[in-house]
């Protein structure tokens, strides 16, 4: 287990209760909306997609944009705060919409290829 610190914050992303995924989101990236988002862990919601790259949830979080960007890797979280959602990216992607950088995923990303709209995800403190 990685101890949170001031700018990292580790958490667990869960995709109907069995696969987990580990992420940290990362302060310096977008200082404003990574805390407005630890302030609101855990999470929870239903799967969208994203076009071929990404899968998103929808949130209540309102933030603005912090140091927009169209481009991101596989692994990379972004916020998008047009709609309040938690992007994640399995395949690199250029976007339309500008975002926001928050994290990046730190294993077993493919498994967000396999995710359906149906399925539940959660977003939550890793506690060990």
């Amino acid at each position: 287990m990685v101890l949170n610190s001031v700018s990292t914050i580790n958490l667990v992303l869960e995709i109907n209760g069995n696969s987990k995924l580990l992420c940290q989101l990362k302060r310096h990236l977008s200082p404003k909306t990574v805390g407005l988002i630890s302030r609101a862990i855990p999470l929870e919601s239903n799967a969208h997609k994203m076009g071929n790259s990404v899968i998103y949830i929808e949130t209540a979080i309102d933030s603005g944009i912090e140091r927009p960007r169209t481009e991101f890797k596989k692994g990379d979280i972004a916020f998008m705060p047009y709609e309040g959602s938690i992007c994640f990216f399995f395949a690199d992607s250029s976007n339309v919409k500008s975002m926001s950088l928050i994290g990046k995923i730190t294993n077993n990303i493919d498994i967000l290829k396999e995710i359906k709209s149906s399925d539940i995800i959660s977003l939550y403190f890793e506690t060990g």
